[in-house]
């Protein structure tokens, strides 16, 4: 491990990444290799860890991503394997092409494996294949969405894990997926130690919902947003084409709203977002239906965007959780439609309300050209890293540098957005919903 010089009275960050050796072997790559210990210093504050919340940022140092000096491994007798878990997201085969092309032309890796159906695909149980992949297999892939080798949730025993990687020979494990996966990651290194077997295993941190901690934007977010803002202004269109007429859009955000809080922000169209962060009332001073109706009176329509895990206090929870372990959502666009309809009704209002859930549109498209660049980048870093023994680490962009981050901070929480900072004040100031209850953070409210 590389020495760790970070301080700050307030808070201590180990930045350090965990290793398989020393990289002995000089690399062949070109002049553009960077020295071995090579770091850059971010200065990172409460958008990372809450306890610098209006206080001094605090600086640290990360390794620089990119090629090095010195390898770890042999690259030409060294046997890779990708895998892809959790949901699907726009961009997941640019990263497994970005690996593929990197370590089969660059580094001269023989053998890149192709885990089909998530972590499903090392158990033997399930009798899936496993695939070989080469330029000439991934050639393609980048014009489509989802994943070429297929995903699947849910965890599974990391022995079992670490056992087929050992019958397989795999010296490089390429993880792409989320906060579960991330936690999984860190499972199949721990048993890898414990057996003290020399294999790297990567993390490249992918979510729709942009909730993966200490990753500022995760790829495929630009993307996703890209696609919501069509579905909202279809629903603008809709609303404008009756009186009081209603747009009302769902949008994926489990536990954070960012793509609903970016979308709106994006086409200024939005009079009411609803995001999990702000338990938001329907009824009395600073509801949302009053505000709803003033809205509808005045302007003769309203577009109100829906992160799907809004509004969860306000219903029954029926306590079931997914195959990932995450709690089962109830519908929150169905009590809405349900109190919109009431209040209207009691107030003998005449509306019109048109519902639109883009969900699946949004996280089955292709990355878009931003997002495929960054994915690019994210898995040419990711073989980089791998081949000089890098290992219990993601790739991460911060403050536009490529780094490697212990994937011990990135599995610490599920990142939220932050309703004290300036960007969800702009957000407010775009919809003009600042008068409902919760939305401005420490407002009273009688």
């Amino acid at each position: 491990m590389s020495k760790n010089n970070n301080a700050h009275p307030q808070l201590k960050i180990d930045t350090r990444i965990m290793t398989l050796g020393e990289a002995k072997i000089p690399s062949k790559l070109p002049a553009y290799t960077i020295p071995d210990t090579s770091t850059v210093s971010i200065f990172l504050d409460g958008e990372h860890f809450d306890e610098l919340y209006n206080a001094e940022p605090l600086p640290l140092k990360f390794e620089t991503a990119g090629p090095r000096e010195h390898l770890y491994f042999d690259t030409s007798k060294t046997k890779c394997a990708i895998v892809t878990c959790g949901g699907l997201c726009p961009g997941i085969n640019d990263v497994i092409r970005a690996i593929v092309m990197e370590a089969y032309h660059n580094y001269n890796v023989p053998a890149i494996l192709g885990i089909q159906y998530g972590l499903e695909g090392f158990i033997p149980k399930y009798g899936h294949d496993v695939v070989e992949l080469s330029p000439k297999t991934v050639a393609d892939i980048h014009q489509f969405g989802g994943t070429m080798l297929g995903t699947s949730r849910g965890p599974q025993n990391p022995e079992e894990i670490v056992d087929a990687l050992e019958r397989m020979n795999i010296s490089a494990l390429f993880m792409i997926g989320g906060d579960g996966t991330m936690k999984a990651t860190s499972s199949v290194v721990k048993e890898i130690n414990r057996r003290n077997l020399k294999i790297s295993i990567i993390g490249i941190p992918k979510t729709i919902d942009n909730d993966i901690n200490f990753i500022s934007q995760s790829f495929g977010f630009e993307t996703a947003v890209f696609k919501a803002t069509e579905a909202i202004q279809c629903a603008h269109t809709e609303a404008l084409g009756a009186k009081n007429g209603i747009g009302l859009v769902k949008l994926m955000g489990r536990e954070a709203g960012f793509i609903a809080a970016h979308a709106t922000l994006a086409l200024k169209e939005v009079n009411f977002v609803l995001i999990p962060e702000v338990p938001f009332i329907l009824e009395g001073e600073g509801g949302l239906l009053p505000a709803l109706h003033d809205r509808l009176k005045k302007r003769k329509h309203a577009v109100i965007v829906v992160a799907e895990g809004a509004g969860q206090h306000l219903l029954n929870s029926s306590g079931a959780r997914d195959p990932s372990g995450n709690p089962v959502l109830s519908d929150i666009t169905a009590l809405l439609r349900t109190e919109i309809q009431r209040h209207m009704k009691e107030q003998d209002f005449e509306y019109t309300l048109k519902y639109i859930d883009p969900s699946y549109i949004i996280r089955s498209v292709p990355a878009n050209a931003n997002d495929k660049a960054y994915c690019g980048l994210l898995g040419q870093s990711a073989v980089h890293a791998a081949m000089v023994g890098k290992t219990n680490m993601v790739i991460a962009k911060l403050m536009d540098r490529y780094v490697h981050v212990p994937l011990d901070l990135v599995i610490q929480k599920r990142r939220r957005l932050d309703t004290r900072t300036g960007y969800w004040r702009s957000v407010l100031e775009s919809t003009g919903q600042d008068a409902l209850y919760g939305m401005v953070p420490f407002a009273r409210h009688n």
